[in-house]
């Protein structure tokens, strides 16, 4: 494990993400964990994304220190999450939430829980119909 400093090689948290995300390790008795974000295959672009309060960092993880919250990234979720941040953002429509800004997708979906890349890195997905269409929800 290497802690590293947050630039456009990492992830960065947002002071309003990392107070969130604060709040809700104090609230689950979790206060010395680390927020994970990963990567997964599925979503309408062919990528998704995740996030979990995680008490194991293991020796291969990225970890980044944003305003006090440790953010680990497992090895083969840096290639597409690295120069990401994330923000916490409230919406009238949809109440609050986190954003991801990734600048490796290129294609995201409507909902911005799925993305893909470049290289075409796509896992299915409900194809170009996006997320109202086409029953992302069973991912």
């Amino acid at each position: 494990m290497a802690t590293l400093e947050v630039g456009n090689n990492g992830v960065a948290l947002s002071a309003r993400a990392a107070e969130e995300i604060s709040t809700l390790m104090e609230r689950q008795g979790k206060a010395g964990a680390a927020l994970r974000v990963f990567v997964q295959g599925g979503g309408c672009s062919g990528l998704s994304y995740g996030m979990a309060i995680d008490d194991t960092i293991e020796e291969n993880d990225l970890v980044f220190d944003n305003f006090g919250v440790k953010v680990v990234v497992d090895p083969i979720s840096i290639n597409y999450l690295r120069g990401s941040s994330i923000d916490y953002v409230e919406d009238v429509a949809m109440g609050g939430g986190f954003k991801i800004d990734n600048p490796n997708a290129v294609r995201s979906c409507g909902c911005g829980s799925s993305f893909s890349t470049e290289d075409g890195e796509e896992a299915g997905g409900c194809g170009s119909g996006g997320c109202g269409s086409g029953g992302c929800g069973s991912y």
